[in-house]
């Protein structure tokens, strides 16, 4: 842009010594020389009217303006008998663009950078601006690691003064790190510092992952890493010398040097608390997690310095600072520290905004916030609102945040901003198995109609074997202190002779229950449940002996009323992305005299969720179950319990492990026992993409019958696999790949498992 401006002024200047002629009175203007630019475009830049006196001066100016348009490369004025004739020459216009030999990135997408470059069609052709644009398109390769890149640039003139603009790409070959050296470290290995890095040389997932290819960013993101792995271990000194970046002549290898300096390991001498302390000192030293005579830490150090403010928080003390200010003593390699403490001024709340629900009812979500407006702020409240409203399970994200209110110094404002999710749901579950083919089940659900929060769930099995229709309501607010209430209504039919690996009989159910919620706390409440239903039996051929029996007893057609009682305890950090906390569950269904059918059945189920690092969360999964008679009479054999398939144990097929009849087809028992072991990880490459998670998972289980099993029937089977869980556009996907440890012969099979649903 200077040297067209400068452009101008030397034209500018060329033209007033070529004016020198006496100044007239404009009488009617003239343009000649547009192809495409209209005249009144000209006319509208011109800084001469008709009617104004042109003299050398206007002149000038106005040439200089015509081309800081940046229209022309050449502007010249004439007069001929008080007309001011004004001839310009055009640049070209770009007619079109093509880029030839790009794979690495979208032509669009390449396109659009060089729009952002000034490079597009219909714009007007400028030479310099295609050199920026070329090397914003080799900016674009580098950091894909594509440091050999060839670009060349050739332009065709076409009619009407356009051109067309062609980039002939040669992208090579990416370059890849082979060689990550960390100079002077003494303390720890090179591979132990290594492991912290997001940077590392080819590898199995690494043509996935691209982390064997080079980036500044992530370098320094690695450093970071490095500095941090240090600090948190006691090396307050330690420094990064210098970093060396390094790619050999052919451009295909990367080399990275990293010198550091250790310095000595540093431990806490003393803790010493100062300031205004509001909080008792003995509950403040409580939340330091270092203590006289431990190894420094600064990942401790900093989790000390929030939960003080936390606490703080949790009396209004909103804008709370606490400054950990050290003290080195180089020769004993110690180091002492005081906390200073402002808690600052008390702070309220305001007002509560709720943005980004626009289906989901304000009062919904305001139901469950802890935190109130004209309160007090409490960070324990805020942190409980926003756990409360993640765990509806109606949004992709939760933001919570607490804005100073301007012009005052004790109030906020608690924005909470959600990002719905569909919340209902036409679901597609699916098996495969060589023996039985292709197994289909749908269900129709809403878990926030009409936005109120209110769940109402048809469901339809058309399976080979199992038939359901089912209609749920529950309405998790029935009143104003979350007690809940609901009703089912269903019909079950059983045809076991399409599983082969199940007993052969046929049950044909029909019922109704209502059902009620009592929240205890904010973790635990209770559900009751009472209902009624009418069971059809029917027998195949070569049932067991006790069946039969039990047909006798009762006839083909008994009543039951069940009566069901639970205690549920919801700890999680989060129902979107779980990586802390337990669910707990203990379930007991009795059949209550009155019905042909006296029985109990109890059931614990626990998860507990871990930690390990920032990316891998531990899942450990335990489900035990126990069912019996009472009154003189047995657990009804179609109320057993079944283990087996993708919610128990992986690797066998649905309801297959335990005791069998002499035609190998499970019989259920009385007791189940299951156990999952599984680490939960990001998809690699897609770390902050909350929709995919992956597995690998060890799963145990059996089930117990109370007239035992055959030898090879005895005993837990185990599977071990990996699964994927991914919430599509489409609805969530969840597909497991599992092999069978200690399979005995009569097992069933079956590796692969999916489940797919579509979301409305």
């Amino acid at each position: 842009m200077k040297v067209r401006y400068l452009v101008a002024l030397v034209s500018a200047l060329c033209a007033s010594v070529s004016w020198a002629r006496e100044p007239f009175v404009v009488k009617d203007i003239r343009v000649e020389g547009i192809q495409r630019t209209e005249a009144g475009t000209v006319f509208s830049y011109l800084p001469v009217k008709v009617g104004d006196t042109l003299d050398d001066e206007k002149a000038a100016a106005a040439i200089k303006v015509l081309y800081a348009t940046g229209f022309f490369k050449d502007v010249r004025l004439e007069s001929e008998g008080g007309v001011l004739v004004v001839v310009v020459e055009e640049r070209p216009a770009i007619a079109q663009i093509s880029i030839i030999g790009a794979k690495e990135f979208e032509k669009d997408k390449l396109k659009e950078g060089l729009k952002q470059a000034g490079l597009a069609e219909s714009r007007i052709f400028d030479r310099s601006t295609l050199e920026k644009a070329e090397q914003e398109l080799k900016q674009q390769y580098i950091s894909r690691g594509k440091y050999g890149v060839k670009i060349t640039t050739t332009t065709t003139p076409l009619d009407r003064n356009r051109v067309g603009i062609n980039f002939n790409v040669d992208e090579g070959k990416t370059a890849k790190i082979r060689k990550i050296n960390i100079v002077g470290n003494k303390a720890f290995k090179e591979k132990d510092l290594l492991s912290a890095f997001v940077l590392r040389t080819p590898g199995l997932l690494t043509w996935f992952t691209k982390e064997d290819q080079y980036s500044k960013q992530k370098l320094s993101g690695d450093l970071e890493s490095l500095r941090s792995y240090y600090l948190n271990r006691g090396y307050l000194e330690f420094s990064i010398e210098s970093t060396q970046v390094s790619i050999t002549p052919d451009m295909q290898d990367i080399y990275i040097t990293v010198n550091i300096t250790e310095g000595p390991q540093y431990k806490v001498s003393e803790i010493k608390l100062a300031g205004e302390l509001l909080v008792p000192e003995e509950e403040l030293r409580q939340l330091i997690k270092l203590a006289s005579g431990d190894v420094f830490s600064r990942e401790r150090l900093t989790e000390s310095v929030k939960l003080i403010s936390d606490r703080l928080g949790d009396d209004g003390y909103a804008f709370a600072n606490v400054n950990a200010s050290p003290q080195l003593d180089k020769e004993k390699q110690q180091v002492s520290f005081t906390f200073f403490i402002d808690p600052g001024r008390r702070v309220y709340v305001r007002r509560i905004n709720i943005t980004g629900n626009s289906r989901t009812r304000d009062e919904v979500i305001r139901r469950e916030l802890r935190q109130f407006e004209g309160g007090w702020y409490s960070t324990s409240k805020i942190n409980r609102s926003k756990t409360r409203v993640d765990r509806l399970n109606y949004f992709n994200a939760v933001n919570v945040e607490t804005p100073a209110v301007p012009g005052t110094t004790d109030q906020v404002d608690m924005n909470v901003e959600v990002k719905e999710k569909p919340t209902g749901a036409v679901m597609f579950g699916a098996g495969y198995s060589n023996m039985e083919g292709l197994i289909l089940s749908g269900s129709v659900a809403q878990d926030n109609i009409f936005g109120t929060g209110k769940l109402v769930n048809l469901m339809i099995n058309t399976g080979r074997a199992n038939k359901t229709y089912s209609l749920s309501y529950t309405d998790p607010y029935f009143t104003k202190d979350g007690v809940t209430a609901g009703f089912d209504i269903y019909k079950r039919v059983l045809n076991t002779s399409r599983l082969l690996s199940v007993m052969n009989f046929n049950t044909d159910t029909t019922g109704a229950g209502l059902r009620m919620g009592i929240p205890l706390n904010e973790n635990d409440s209770i559900l009751l449940g009472l209902g009624a239903e009418n069971t059809k039996i029917e027998l195949g051929p070569n049932s067991p002996q006790r069946n039969i029996d039990f047909v006798r007893k009762f006839g083909e057609t008994t009543i039951n009323i069940p009566a069901t009682v639970s205690w549920r305890r919801d700890g999680r950090d989060s129902a979107i992305w779980t990586t802390s906390g337990t669910t707990q569950r203990v379930f007991a269904e009795v059949g209550l005299p009155g019905g042909d059918l006296t029985y109990y059945k109890v059931n614990y189920d626990l998860k507990w969720y871990y930690p390990v690092t920032d990316i891998f969360t531990l899942l450990l999964h335990g489900d035990v179950g126990y069912g019996d008679g009472y009154a003189g009479k047995d657990l009804p054999f179609f109320k057993n319990f079944f283990a087996g398939g993708n919610t128990t144990v992986r690797g066998y097929r649905v309801s297959s492990l335990g005791p069998r009849d002499e035609n190998n087809r499970a019989l259920g028992g009385n007791t189940r026992v299951v156990g999952n072991v599984e680490i939960l990880f990001p998809m690699p490459g897609m770390r902050t993409d909350r929709t995919v998670r992956l597995s690998t998972f060890m799963d145990a289980g059996t089930v117990y019958g109370p007239d035992g099993a055959r030898p090879q029937q005895e005993g837990l089977r185990y599977s071990a696999g990996i699964a994927v869980m991914w919430i599509s556009p489409m609805g969530p996907l969840k597909v497991s790949v599992a092999q069978p440890i200690n399979s005995q012969p009569g097992d069933n099979i079956q590796r692969f498992q999916f489940q797919f649903g579509q979301q409305f």
